[in-house]
């Protein structure tokens, strides 16, 4: 996995087209794919700067990561690891609250979420965006 980052800053925008606007515009990320609702949400969009990237979503559009997020602030952060299963075991035997298990998305990804001693949301998962 040389080259592709590892760690992704996951973001929550109540308008995120306007942020996507900002943060290409204004700061100079590129564009690299955004998926929206069909009521016109932003499900996911990914914006790289260099060799590094952020995802980012629309706030109140459901799904475990918007309702573990809830109350959370706007940021969590996604890690590419190769066995989402054994980072799994090993997070469960340290005694981290898992708020979804290894699950199988739609995408391709296998993934699991979970918060910090500080609330923070974290998200591990196979899937590892083409910058």
């Amino acid at each position: 996995m040389a080259g592709v980052p590892s760690i992704y800053p996951t973001l929550l925008y109540r308008d995120a087209k306007t942020a996507i606007r900002q943060l290409t515009d204004a700061f100079g990320f590129e564009r690299v794919a955004v998926y929206e609702g069909e009521d016109g949400s932003v499900m996911h969009a990914e914006l790289s700067y260099g060799n590094g990237a952020v995802m980012l979503g629309s706030k109140g559009r459901g799904g475990r990561f918007d309702e573990a997020m809830e109350g959370a602030g706007t940021t969590g952060v996604y890690v590419v690891v190769d066995d989402v299963d054994a980072h799994h075991r090993r997070a469960v035997e340290h005694g981290v609250e898992i708020l979804m298990e290894p699950t199988d998305q739609e995408y391709g990804s296998r993934d699991y979420m979970a918060r910090d001693a500080e609330g923070n949301v974290w998200s591990f998962g196979t899937y590892a965006p083409q910058l």
